[in-house]
C-alpha cells in the first residue's frame, strides 16, 4: 500500500464522505469563477491570447492536486511565472504570435521534466538556493513590473517592447494624452468593484463580478465599436492534443529560464501549501509536490498550456471555501472544462482593460517593502541581496531572469564570505562565573598563561586560515601563553581541511610549548577526529565537555589547586542570603554541615580548601545525590558550573 500510495497519493483521500463531497463541490466551483478570469488575465500578462489561459487552467491543476501532497493548492496560471515566461520568450518570437504560443507549450514541458526529475530524486533542497530575500526583493519588483505592464491596457494606448522595460513604460506615459476614454473607465470601474468587495464583502468572488458586470456593459453600450479592445473570439471546445513542438536550438538558449521558472513556481507553490498545512495540521512533502507540479506542466504541455504553479489568492479561496481533498481542484478543473465547451461565446466582449485591471488588483498584495527592511534589520547581508536582487530585476527587466541570478549569486557569496570570518572571540570571566567576550567587556581580568578562544561556525576549507591566523595571533599577543582552549562549542562541522589545519597547529604549537585543548566539541565533530585519528594527535586528555572541567584541569596541571580569595568573597555573599534562611555555617568544619533545604531548594556545599564552605542552591539535585557527593568541586549554580579558579583570571564563554 506504501509503494501504491507513492505512486498514487490521490487515493489516501478515499473514503470520501459525502460531507466531504460537498464542501469540495462548493470550494471547487467558487476557485472556478475566480480562476476562469484570472488564467485569462495572466495568460496577457504572459504575452499569449487569453484563451491559452484557460488551457493551463484545466488540466494542469487537476493533475497537480491528483500527485501532489497538498489537498488545498489550487494549480493553474499565476502572475510572478506568466511574466517569467513572457521574459524568457520574448527574444526569439514576437509576443502573441504562433511561433511565441509554440515556444511557451514548450517551456512548459521543459519547466515540468526540471521540476519532476528534481520530485524523482528528492532534490527539492536545491529550491533553498534561492533564499528569502532573494525571493523578497524579486516578488517586490517583478510586482511593480506586472503592474506597470498593464498600464497601456487601461490607458487604451500601445505599449512598444524592447530591451529596457523603462523605456517602454515612459512611452506609454508619453501617449496619456491619447487615452481612450471607454476603456479608461471600463479599467476604473472593474478595479472600484474588486477593491469594494474585497474590502466591504470579502467573501463575494470580487473578480468574477467586475468581469460579469463589465462584460455585459461592453456588449450593451458596443464597447468594441467605439475603439475598444476585447478578448474577442475564443475558440469553443477542448484544446487539441499534441506533443509540443521542439525547437531544439531554442530550447538550449531556454534552459536556465526552464530551471529559474521550476525554481520560482515551485518556492511559490510549496510556501503556499506549507501555509495551509499549519492550518489544516496536514503533512506536506516537498518532493512529491515537485513530481506534482511537474506532472502538471508536462501535460499541460500535451493539451497547449503555458507553465502554471500554485495560486496564493485562489488556494486561500479553496480552504475558505471548505476544501477538505484535492477533489476541489478536479471540481474547479472540470468547470473550467465546462466553460471552453458551452460558455466561450459570452467571453467575447470580455474588455481587455478588465483583465488588466484584475492583474492589477492580483498583484497589489506582492508589493511588501516592509519585507527588505526586515531583511535588513536581521542581517546587513540579507538585506543587501533583497536590495540588489529588486533593483538588478527592475534593471535587466524585461529579462527578469538575470535579476534573479544576480541575487542568487550575490547571496551565495555573501553567505561564503560570512562563513569566511565567522565570529571569534577571546574569553574572559565575568563576575557572574560566566565566559564574555572581551572585546564587549575589556576590562574583565585574564591570566596570561591561559589564551580561551570561541569560535562559531563551522570549520572547513573556507575558514581554516582563518581560524589559524587568530590562533596565532592570539599566541603572538601573549608571550607567556601555556594552553590555549578552544571553545568549540559553535564549531558544527569538520572537514577534511579543518582536521588538517587543527593537526598542524597541534604540533606547530606543541614545539613552542603550548598545550591546546577542545571543549564543548559535538558528536560530528567527535566522530570526524576519531576516523582521522586526530584524537590521538590532539590527546584525549586534552578534551573535555565544558569549558569549566578544562579550565580546572589546567588550573590542576599547573599545580594550583587552592582558591581562597575567591571562597572567602562568595562566603561573605553567601551569609546573609543564608541566615535569611534559617542557616548559619560560620565557624562550622565541612564535615560537620548538615545539608539541609533552603527555600525548598536543594543544595550543595562545594569547597577547595576553604576557610568557609560555599554554598548555592542547584535545582538540578536532589538530596540522596548530595549525601552521595563528598568530591571536591567547584561551586554549582543553576544552570551553569563554575570551576573554582584563582581570582585574578577571567576566562571568556558565553559570549555577551
Amino acid at each position: 500500500m506504501d509503494v501504491t500510495a507513492r505512486a498514487f497519493p490521490f487515493l489516501r483521500w478515499f473514503p470520501i464522505g459525502a460531507d466531504t463531497i460537498r464542501g469540495d463541490l462548493i470550494a471547487g466551483i467558487t476557485v472556478a469563477l475566480v480562476l476562469i478570469p484570472q488564467s485569462m488575465a495572466y495568460a496577457q500578462l504572459a504575452g499569449l491570447p487569453a484563451y491559452y489561459g484557460l488551457y493551463a487552467a484545466f488540466l494542469p491543476g487537476i493533475i497537480a492536486a491528483l500527485w501532489g501532497s497538498s489537498k488545498q493548492l489550487a494549480t493553474g496560471p499565476v502572475a510572478v511565472v506568466s511574466l517569467l515566461t513572457a521574459s524568457a520568450l520574448m527574444p526569439f518570437a514576437q509576443v502573441g504570435t504562433p511561433e511565441f504560443v509554440a515556444l511557451a507549450i514548450m517551456l512548459a514541458l521543459m519547466v515540468g521534466l526540471v521540476q519532476l526529475a528534481l520530485g524523482v530524486f528528492r532534490l527539492g533542497v536545491v529550491v533553498n538556493f534561492l533564499s528569502h530575500p532573494v525571493i523578497v526583493g524579486f516578488t517586490n519588483a517583478a510586482a511593480l513590473i506586472i503592474g506597470l505592464s498593464q498600464l497601456n491596457k487601461i490607458f487604451g494606448v500601445p505599449m512598444p517592447r524592447s530591451e529596457h522595460f523603462v523605456n517602454d513604460i515612459w512611452a506609454v506615459l508619453q501617449q496619456v494624452g491619447g487615452t481612450h476614454i471607454p476603456t479608461l473607465i471600463m479599467g476604473v470601474v472593474a478595479f472600484a468593484i474588486m477593491w469594494g468587495l474585497k474590502k466591504y464583502v470579502p467573501k463575494v468572488p470580487g473578480v468574477l463580478v467586475a468581469v460579469a458586470l463589465t462584460t455585459f456593459a461592453s456588449w450593451a453600450i458596443g464597447f468594441e465599436a467605439m475603439g475598444g479592445k476585447v478578448v474577442g473570439a475564443i475558440p469553443q471546445g477542448l484544446p487539441s492534443v499534441a506533443l509540443p513542438a521542439i525547437d531544439w536550438g531554442i530550447a538550449q538558449q531556454l534552459v536556465a529560464s526552464a530551471v529559474i521558472i521550476s525554481l520560482v513556481g515551485f518556492m511559490e507553490a510549496i510556501s503556499i501549501a506549507k501555509a495551509m498545512a499549519a492550518k489544516t495540521k496536514d503533512r506536506i512533502d516537498p518532493n512529491q509536490e515537485l513530481v506534482g507540479q511537474g506532472l502538471a506542466n508536462i501535460v499541460g504541455s500535451f493539451t497547449q498550456a503555458y507553465p502554471a504553479s500554485g495560486s496564493f489568492s485562489r488556494s486561500a479561496v479553496n480552504l475558505n471555501s471548505g476544501a477538505k481533498t484535492g477533489m476541489s481542484s478536479v471540481f474547479a478543473g472540470l468547470v473550467v472544462l465546462g466553460t471552453l465547451l458551452f460558455l466561450t461565446p459570452l467571453l467575447y466582449h470580455l474588455p481587455q482593460a478588465v483583465l488588466a485591471a484584475v492583474i492589477m488588483m492580483a498583484v497589489v498584495g506582492l508589493i511588501n517593502f516592509g519585507a527588505i527592511k526586515e531583511a535588513w534589520e536581521a542581517q546587513t547581508h540579507d538585506g543587501i541581496a533583497a536590495l540588489v536582487t529588486f533593483v538588478a530585476t527592475l534593471a535587466f527587466a524585461p529579462h527578469l531572469d538575470n535579476g534573479i541570478l544576480v541575487g542568487a549569486g550575490l547571496a551565495i557569496v555573501l553567505f561564503l564570505y560570512r562563513t569566511m570570518k565567522p565570529r571569534v572571540a577571546l574569553l574572559g570571566r565575568f563576575p557572574d562565573g560566566t565566559l564574555r567576550d572581551l572585546r564587549v567587556h575589556p576590562h574583565l581580568p585574564t591570566d596570561e598563561r591561559i589564551v580561551v578562544m570561541r569560535f562559531d561556525g563551522q570549520l572547513y576549507f573556507a575558514n581554516v586560515s582563518f581560524f589559524e591566523d587568530t590562533i596565532l595571533a592570539a599566541v603572538a599577543d601573549h608571550p607567556n601563553a601555556r594552553y590555549v582552549l578552544v571553545v568549540g562549542d559553535g564549531i558544527n562541522q569538520l572537514d577534511a581541511s579543518g582536521e588538517e589545519v587543527l593537526h598542524h597547529l597541534v604540533d606547530r604549537l606543541a614545539a613552542n610549548g603550548i598545550t591546546i585543548l577542545l571543549s564543548g566539541l559535538k558528536r560530528q565533530v567527535i566522530q570526524v577526529m576519531q576516523r582521522t585519528q586526530l584524537i590521538e594527535r590532539v590527546g584525549a586528555d586534552n578534551l573535555f565537555a565544558t569549558e569549566d572541567m578544562a579550565l580546572q584541569a589546567i588550573y590542576e596541571r599547573m599545580g594550583e589547586t587552592t582558591n581562597r580569595p575567591l571562597c572567602r568573597e562568595q562566603a561573605a555573599q553567601l551569609r546573609p542570603r543564608l541566615a535569611q534562611g534559617g542557616l548559619d555555617l560560620r565557624g562550622h568544619h565541612l564535615e560537620r554541615v548538615r545539608i539541609e533545604m533552603l527555600f525548598k531548594v536543594a543544595l550543595r556545599v562545594r569547597f577547595r580548601n576553604c576557610e568557609q564552605p560555599v554554598i548555592e542552591p542547584n535545582l538540578g539535585l536532589d538530596r540522596a545525590s548530595l549525601l552521595r557527593d563528598e568530591r571536591p568541586a567547584a561551586v554549582e549554580v543553576p544552570g551553569r558550573h563554575t570551576p573554582s579558579l584563582p581570582y585574578g583570571w577571567a576566562a571568556g564563554g558565553a559570549a555577551g
